[in-house]
């Protein structure tokens, strides 16, 4: 039988305020290239970055507010060299705006209490699962394995990741 006190305590303990942080607090917080990356709208390296290759289950968050962005459920191999996602979590936390950067036009996709810069989004993604690749910088992210969700506090979000899903290799 459930305990409704002890239930809406863990509820309560899940819950994260997220916040936009200072520049200047994120510039001791973040790696130079992580601040590179979200605060100057950087490129990391392809395929030389922390989660192309990430596999497991769990939940990638802005590295900036830390607020749940993309789920592993979403995320595929599309052969780009930075990990790559068929949608975010909801479209309410991400922003997209047009970049006219490098002599072309790009959709830029930010997190939009973050305001931190993420990546592209590319309409060459699966088709059975939408058509887009949110083609995503592993600096401007932190993962969190399934395993840890609710220690870390992301406890209310493990509904969106699928710990038996396997991971999807496309190419584009």
């Amino acid at each position: 039988m459930n305990n409704p006190e002890k239930d809406s305590t863990n509820q309560n303990q899940n819950k994260q305020a997220f916040q936009k942080a200072d520049p200047a607090q994120l510039k001791g917080k973040l790696t130079d290239l992580q601040y590179k990356v979200t605060m100057e709208a950087a490129t990391e390296a392809p395929f030389a970055n922390e989660y192309n290759d990430t596999e497991e289950p769990g939940l990638y968050v802005d590295i900036t507010t830390g607020e749940p962005l993309f789920s592993s459920d979403k995320k595929f191999d599309s052969g780009c060299g930075w990990p790559s996602f068929t949608a975010a979590l909801s479209e309410e936390l991400i922003e997209e705006k047009v970049d006219l950067s490098h002599g072309r036009r790009r959709t830029e996709v930010r997190s939009k209490l973050g305001d931190a810069h993420l990546g592209h989004v590319f309409a060459d993604g699966p088709e059975e699962d939408g058509g887009l690749r949110y083609c995503i910088n592993s600096a401007a992210l932190r993962f969190i394995p399934y395993t840890k969700l609710v220690e870390e506090g992301y406890g209310e979000w493990q509904d969106q990741v699928d710990p038996k899903k396997r991971y999807k290799r496309y190419s584009h």
